[in-house]
């Protein structure tokens, strides 16, 4: 008998791994990694992966992948723009990819949407590396602004139908947008019948920020309710929306959109039934 010597098979597996907690984590096996670069402001990254093809990552968390980027972008563009008679004036806070620029852009009546993003890369990136999300820019009726988007709200003289904040998770540059003095400040650039939507997070491993969120909100404007939705790829898959308004109930939809892959007029009324442990996190 020959005495060999055996070693467990090799391979050159590569898994790209988000930590939604310090005891859960999101890992993707990676195909190939694309574009990586610390940012003025973070670290950015591209990759493609096997199960949900090309995604972005910023800071090591999970921004937006290929295959169900659309359930997040809809829910934040649509609610509060279908729940709207006529919304004209569009300003979406953070989202540099350019996914939700391009739900927003659906609607016709849209005549110019703005978007406030801090990190230039992410628009340069996302149009030259994600083209399902980044193709938006090129439209005529879209204006992207490098900037802080505090200083954008405190100088501009526009006044807007409906506001929507897709930041980041809410720490260092991005910590502010979770804050009354924030929202106040929005408030004062909206029309006396806008809308107003925001990220909250998951209940399951943000439930204080999440409740941070809509207690804030509730100090400054008159309507706020809570609506949720399912993204595979953010932590835990059930993802929760704050929803403020001036004027109308957010959960009543005014008009329709086409070409949507998961939002529909029965999706925007249902997901503000909320199940009972949601109810009792925010009341």
């Amino acid at each position: 008998m020959n005495n060999y010597i055996t070693r467990p098979k090799r391979n050159n597996d590569l898994w790209l791994n988000e930590f939604s907690t310090d005891n859960l984590k999101l890992s993707m096996k990676i195909k190939n990694f694309i574009h990586s670069e610390k940012t003025e402001y973070q670290d950015l990254l591209i990759a493609d992966t096997y199960e949900y093809g090309r995604v972005l990552m910023l800071d090591g968390a999970y921004q937006l992948t290929e295959k169900d980027e659309f359930c997040y972008s809809e829910m934040m563009a649509h609610v509060p723009l279908c729940a709207h008679k006529n919304p004209e004036n569009v300003l979406i806070i953070g989202g540099g990819d350019g996914a939700i620029m391009r739900e927003v852009l659906k609607h016709e009546c849209v005549k110019k949407c703005t978007l406030i993003d801090i990190d230039k890369r992410v628009k340069e990136c996302s149009e030259k590396y994600l083209p399902f999300a980044g193709n938006s820019f090129s439209n005529p009726r879209a204006d992207f602004k490098c900037m802080d988007a505090m200083k954008f709200i405190r100088e501009t003289s526009e006044k807007f139908d409906v506001v929507i904040v897709d930041s980041t998770d809410p720490v260092d540059f991005a910590a502010g947008l979770f804050q009354a003095n924030f929202y106040d400040d929005v408030k004062k650039i909206m029309k006396p019948d806008a809308m107003f939507s925001e990220l909250t997070e998951s209940p399951f491993t943000d439930r204080d920020i999440m409740i941070q969120a809509i207690n804030e909100m509730r100090k400054i404007f008159p309507i706020v309710k809570v609506y949720w939705g399912v993204v595979p790829t953010y932590p835990t898959g059930f993802w929760t929306y704050g929803v403020a308004s001036m004027k109308d109930d957010p959960e009543n939809v005014l008009r329709t959109v086409k070409g949507t892959k998961y939002y529909t007029d029965k999706i925007h009324k249902n997901s503000f039934v909320l199940p009972p442990f949601l109810e009792e996190i925010i009341k």
